[in-house]
């Protein structure tokens, strides 16, 4: 490491960016989002795409709008520092506020206590992300389809270096530095289990550029200076945000069609096929609505042939979870059809039943009619 070689790497130019990733509608209509910018006078949008990566290999299925903010004075308990910021927003209703702060060249353990800096000056609770949203939500509400009035948010920091004051491989920086430390935000040094496992996902493609990535962190070592691991690490964090409202939705809804379910049971069996068809209406709704962004969120990066960028996006998703999100929501969905299966016969059955009833009655009728002739 490090500490025991002392042969400590320069960072001769680098920077911090801090996310944090907003649900702010259940979708955004992207081209009225970029004509209510461009009616603004602001600086030009732009659709994001992968620079360095042909679109043929790996591409966005829906291209995110880009927008420049404010530049501002991020301040902290360890310094002030001149910062700007970009929103991406995604179609599926999700926006990502990126802080970009330019760290001095100095030594790698320099670097590290920048990024930790940043990170704590840009803690969730700093109020400017709360501004920053806010100023999004003014802008393109017209183009937010059904906003969400509870924000769910996601974080995460990126510390990416794009030069160094020597040739350095990624196999060289990875022997002379403890990248757990950078990764993990801990000043001490960690067990070796710890480092183990925090070190888990390492990805290099060229000899000389490396992405190590953390729950909350990564380091990106990219020398020809290009966007796209943080592109795709974006969108992974914004198919998590995703998944977790509508894991939190689904778990919010399930009680509470329970109980409909239950009070439409309790009703006459004449009023119960009427509130059952409805119910079964609205479950339908509901698994249709979700399954949709469901979807779009799945499809929001289309890989095919770029191997090293589907290993890296493949990886992120996994250490995010997704996955099992996906899975969990899908259970919810399928306890959803059970139940409006369950009702639509109910309804049936209520239906028959009634109709049987008004039958049978008839009959009685004529009878009565037809006696009382006599």
């Amino acid at each position: 490491m490090a500490e025991e070689l002392g042969t400590e790497p320069f960072v001769a130019a680098g920077h911090t960016i801090a996310q944090r990733l907003y649900e702010l509608a259940y979708e955004i209509d992207l081209k009225q989002a970029e004509a209510l910018w461009a009616g603004q006078e602001r600086p030009a949008s732009s659709r994001a795409r992968l620079q360095a990566t042909p679109p043929k290999a790996m591409s966005f299925g829906v291209p995110p709008l880009t927008v420049p903010l404010p530049p501002m004075i991020l301040e902290g308990a360890d310094g002030r520092w001149p910062a700007s910021m970009t929103a991406r927003l995604f179609d599926f209703g999700v926006v990502s506020l990126s802080l970009r702060v330019e760290a001095p060249a100095g030594p790698w353990d320099g670097f590290v206590g920048h990024c930790n800096a940043i990170a704590l000056a840009a803690d969730p609770d700093n109020p400017l992300w709360a501004r920053a949203a806010g100023e999004v939500q003014r802008i393109f509400g017209p183009a937010l389809r059904r906003p969400i009035n509870w924000l769910i948010h996601e974080d995460y920091l990126l510390a990416v270096v794009t030069a160094f004051g020597e040739n350095l491989t990624a196999a060289s920086l990875q022997d002379r530095v403890d990248l757990a430390r950078l990764l993990s935000g801990e000043n001490a040094r960690l067990s070796e289990g710890a480092r183990a496992d925090l070190l888990r996902a390492r990805f290099s493609y060229f000899p000389n550029d490396l992405v190590a990535l953390s729950w909350d962190r990564a380091l990106i070592v990219e020398p020809r200076g290009d966007t796209d691991v943080a592109d795709v690490l974006e969108v992974a964090n914004a198919q998590l945000l995703e998944m977790r409202y509508y894991d939190e939705l689904l778990d919010f809804e399930l009680p509470r069609r329970y109980e409909r379910v239950s009070s439409a049971r309790g009703a006459a069996a004449w009023l119960s096929a009427r509130r059952y068809a409805r119910l079964a209406q609205q479950f339908t709704t509901l698994v249709a609505e979700v399954t949709e962004l469901t979807e779009k969120v799945d499809n929001a990066l289309q890989v095919t042939e770029d191997v090293y960028l589907a290993r890296v996006y493949a990886a992120a998703l996994d250490l995010f979870r997704v996955p099992r999100l996906n899975a969990a929501v899908d259970r919810k969905l399928a306890i959803i059809r059970d139940i409006y299966t369950a009702l639509y016969d109910e309804a049936s059955d209520s239906r028959s039943a009634v109709m049987e009833i008004a039958i049978v009655g008839l009959i009685v009728a004529e009878i009565v009619l037809a006696l009382v002739r006599h």
